[in-house]
């Protein structure tokens, strides 16, 4: 393998790294659950409490445009996922949104009462479509789930909309999205993605590939913070044809006329419900400035680039049945993470994670390794390797201290 230094001293990317608050003695290899902070964050926090809630208070909201700040969010988002202008909107949380925009696709699909997704999807993806079944009753919305190689065997007459995530939250695999959306469509089906693993480190063209409706979050790859806002794809060839069900007052088209009916906005703004939290609001904002002249494509290839070398660095390890490899060998079938199967797969992650080297758990026996492309080098990656292969061989995992399971794993 080729020396880590080097290959830092090579990467173009690499002075993306100053764009960001990374604690000294740790590599960060979490960023497919949560994204460093932005060096420019706290600032802008600061400079909002100090001077715009502090000074402005109320004025604020039209003074520095509080108001506008789903809309304009939701278009620096949509430069990263291939979208026009007009077709996201930045609200909620994924689960929310997922709500609205499945009971879209049911009204725009009369006829069809089936929503179709994979059985190892996102676990509230597939929450969210029991519980739309148990309120609307199954006469109107019924949910089946079939395994990834089942999926257009699965598209039928009465499949209203495929609800899938881009890149697998466990094993890191990668669906085709281009030809999955393709696929569902001969058939008059829509499809809902869910981006919360691939926005910020997948090339993604959502109008190219005539998506219908697309959620994430902020702030896995996006970097906007723990409980950062969501966003709402809509292509705007469905907009304006049916009335999304949670009508809040900032979706109505005259919020401040306070009329007692509900008349939706037009687009995608009538997907807004309540008051956006501006706080939140305006560290996304300000995260997104990161991928400022970065182009996606790039971002993909060092992206693969760090994973291959990740997995490269493990063969002593996989051959010998020491750990095994869930995400796909093929780089064309996998996301921005590594994830890795041990019996004592929480052990590992604890003894690394005390070792400097932050990573996540997943049930029953993974390790996830995320690769963020924008601040994570190769010498992350090699000393993640090196820490990972002394645990292995030492089985520190075994450690006493490293059973304990806090409430979040």
């Amino acid at each position: 393998m080729k020396d880590a230094t080097s290959l830092d001293a090579d990467d173009a990317l690499g002075y993306l790294r100053g764009r960001f608050q990374l604690p000294a003695d740790t590599v960060y290899l979490d960023g497919n659950s949560l994204g460093v902070l932005p060096a420019a964050v706290p600032a802008r926090l600061a400079q909002l409490v100090r001077d715009e809630w502090g000074q402005d208070l109320i004025s604020s909201w039209n003074r520095h445009d509080w108001i506008g700040m789903p809309v304009a969010v939701g278009e620096k988002i949509a430069g990263l996922l291939g979208a026009g202008p007009g077709q996201v909107i930045c609200c909620d949380s994924i689960s929310v949104n997922l709500f609205k925009l499945l009971t879209t696709a049911l009204q725009l699909r009369p006829g069809r009462t089936v929503i179709l997704s994979e059985e190892g999807n996102f676990p509230t993806d597939l929450y969210l479509t029991q519980g739309i079944s148990d309120l609307l009753g199954t006469a109107r919305c019924s949910v089946r789930n079939v395994p990834p190689e089942q999926l257009i065997s699965a598209m039928d007459e009465d499949v209203a909309v495929v609800m899938l995530t881009q890149v697998n939250f466990r094993d890191g695999r990668l669906l085709d999205m281009q030809a999955l959306t393709h696929a569902a469509h001969d058939r008059g089906i829509l499809v809902l993605w869910d981006l919360a693993h691939s926005a910020g480190v997948l090339p993604i063209e959502l109008d190219a590939w005539q998506v219908d409706m697309a959620v994430g979050c902020g702030y896995k790859f996006l970097n906007g913070g723990p409980g950062a806002p969501a966003f709402v794809y809509l292509a705007s060839r469905h907009q304006n044809q049916v009335a999304q069900p949670l009508c809040g007052w900032l979706g109505h088209a005259q919020p401040f006329a306070f009329e007692p009916g509900y008349r939706p906005a037009a687009g995608v703004q009538c997907y807004l419900a309540g008051t956006p939290g501006i706080l939140g609001m305006a560290a996304l904002d300000t995260a997104l400035d990161c991928f400022a002249g970065v182009s996606m494509t790039a971002l993909r290839a060092k992206s693969l680039a760090l994973s291959s070398y990740f997995i490269d660095g493990l063969q002593e390890e996989l051959h010998g049945g020491v750990l095994r490899l869930l995400t796909p060998r093929d780089a064309a079938r996998r996301g921005s993470q590594v994830a890795l199967s041990h019996p004592q797969a929480w052990g590992v992650s604890q003894a690394l994670i005390a070792a400097g080297v932050i990573v996540d758990f997943r049930e029953p026996d993974v390790v996830r390794f995320g690769f963020a492309p924008l601040y994570n080098s190769f010498s992350d990656v090699a000393y993640a390797l090196d820490r990972l292969r002394h645990i292995l061989a030492t089985e520190a995992y075994r450690d006493a201290r490293f059973s304990e399971r806090p409430r979040v794993t």
